[in-house]
């Protein structure tokens, strides 16, 4: 009898084995009652596919791996042995007095995969990378949590990481990553660890250079477009948490390689654009840029920053550099009311009589602003009611129409006579 009841449950483990290698899934189970270990797919764990660690805490267990770029590799146009010998000042530029020196063996480079796309406080960081510049390349440290629980481990382990650093520089971090990283601090009753680190987003600056040139200014986009680096086989980031999910209910690690993949090539290509992006808020007249729509970007920002004179060159470089008609026009205008304001009638004069020559936003307010200038500088009243008369042929308005009147008033009166 006992012969028998051992070969029937031979038999229905091998039925069972059969089963997990057929079918989709994986029998169902209770998160509590792990699948025995007859019957785990293979790959079960992180750590038998991924070389890493199980890192134990006084909160528990999850897993670590870390890998290396050496310094004598490139990423797209970025060499990395380059990221050691940026100036400990570069990140003032777009971080103000809050990064005045820091050298780059300090700074950690933050991004973290989620649950979530949208936030709240049920969205977790299963996945946080943490990339430094070293003397033998750039190194990239990720925290896993395996499962839910883990997660005040792999948060504990994350803290005493970043210990060794002063500051952290995300992509959109201020928006996203840290409220997200405080969130789950806080609901883990621990104290978070990025406010004592000065932060800097580098979205900011990105934006400022490039939404005028490229219709996203996504990661990964400018990747792409900035460094020349093309990925394959990358897994969309809005995959990711159905990914996770899979794992965690299946525990088929193999499909988590593509997750650690695209993280540590999130927080490489961020390293290697802090190396293009601060420069160029530096030394703008010396950054190392092409397209006329990169200068506009950046000349923008000086003008917002005071900066009068040197954003008013880089207006000017960035039409010789080439404009498409949607940003030349309002260039055009830009310096040339600067040039107003500055009293440098001829370079106004001259870029409003362009403006006034051909179809374009800005048309009828040049021809407005050559009537005024003929009328009140130059006391020519006939030149200044032509001017007007033709911005009343595009476009009537009662400010026009009393210019024209006054004009015409002007002109119906006597002129005194001369004594010779």
């Amino acid at each position: 009898m006992d012969d028998i009841q051992e070969q029937l449950a031979q038999l229905r483990r091998r039925i069972a084995r059969i089963n997990v290698k057929y079918k989709a899934g994986t029998p169902s189970t209770s998160p509590a009652e792990p699948l025995p270990t007859d019957l785990r797919p293979a790959h079960y764990f992180a750590d038998e596919i991924l070389s890493g660690e199980v890192v134990e805490t006084p909160l528990g267990a999850h897993f670590e791996t870390e890998r290396l770029y050496e310094r004598h590799r490139r990423h797209g146009s970025v060499d990395l042995s380059d990221l050691c010998e940026l100036p400990e000042d570069l990140l003032e530029a777009v971080a103000g007095e809050a990064i005045r020196h820091s050298p780059p063996t300090r700074w950690a480079f933050l991004d973290t995969e989620t649950t979530g796309l949208a936030g709240g406080a049920g969205t977790v960081a299963f996945l946080v990378g943490v990339g430094r510049i070293c003397a033998d390349g750039f190194r990239v440290r990720q925290f896993f949590m395996r499962d839910y629980g883990e997660e005040p481990s792999m948060l504990t382990a994350l803290t005493r990481h970043l210990e060794g650093f002063e500051v952290l520089v995300t992509y959109n971090g201020k928006t996203y990553d840290g409220p997200l990283l405080e969130t789950r601090y806080r609901m883990a009753r621990s104290l978070p660890p990025l406010g004592r680190l000065s932060h800097v987003d580098l979205l900011h600056g990105a934006r400022r250079l490039w939404k005028l040139r490229f219709e996203s200014c996504r990661l990964i986009d400018l990747e792409s477009q900035i460094l020349g680096v093309e990925r394959e086989g990358d897994l969309p980031g809005e995959l990711i948490p159905y990914v996770y999910f899979e794992y965690v209910r299946k525990k088929q690690a193999a499909k988590l390689v593509p997750i650690f993949h695209h993280n540590a090539m999130d927080i490489l290509t961020l390293a290697c654009l802090t190396a293009i992006v601060p420069w160029a808020f530096r030394s703008p007249e010396e950054a190392p840029l092409r397209h006329g729509a990169e200068w506009l970007g950046l000349a923008r920002w000086l003008l917002r920053a005071e900066r009068e004179e040197q954003g008013l060159r880089l207006l000017r470089r960035s039409i010789e550099a080439g404009l498409p008609d949607a940003h030349l026009f309002r260039t055009m205008w830009d310096i040339a009311m600067l040039e107003k304001k500055r009293r440098n009638e001829a370079g106004s004069l001259g870029l409003l009589a362009d403006l006034a020559a051909c179809r374009n936003p800005y048309r009828v307010p040049a021809l407005e602003e050559l009537a005024k200038y003929y009328e009140h500088r130059e006391r020519n009243y006939v030149l200044a009611l032509e001017w007007t008369r033709q911005a009343l042929t595009y476009q009537d308005s009662d400010t026009l129409r009393k210019r024209e009147a006054r004009l015409q008033e002007r002109l119906s009166r006597p002129r005194p006579r001369r004594l010779l």
